[in-house]
């Protein structure tokens, strides 16, 4: 898996607990946002991509810590 496609957290609407954003494939967003088709994060959340995450979002401690091993 590159880092290279996995640049921009993506949200999953969640029930209970604060709205996390979650790293996502990058060539799976449109499609998610078009389609409503289901992503996978780097840390196994399943969702529909339905918001863009803004500066300063909360982002999945699980996926920020996947995406920075692999950068190294």
């Amino acid at each position: 898996m590159s880092t290279q496609i996995l640049e921009r957290p993506e949200t999953k609407d969640a029930d209970t607990g604060p709205e996390m954003f979650h790293y996502v494939r990058k060539e799976k967003i449109a499609e998610s946002a078009v389609m409503g088709t289901f992503v996978i994060a780097l840390c196994g959340e399943k969702f529909p991509v339905t918001k863009s995450p803004k500066p300063g979002s909360p982002v999945c401690p699980q996926c920020k810590e996947i995406y920075e091993s692999m950068k190294h």
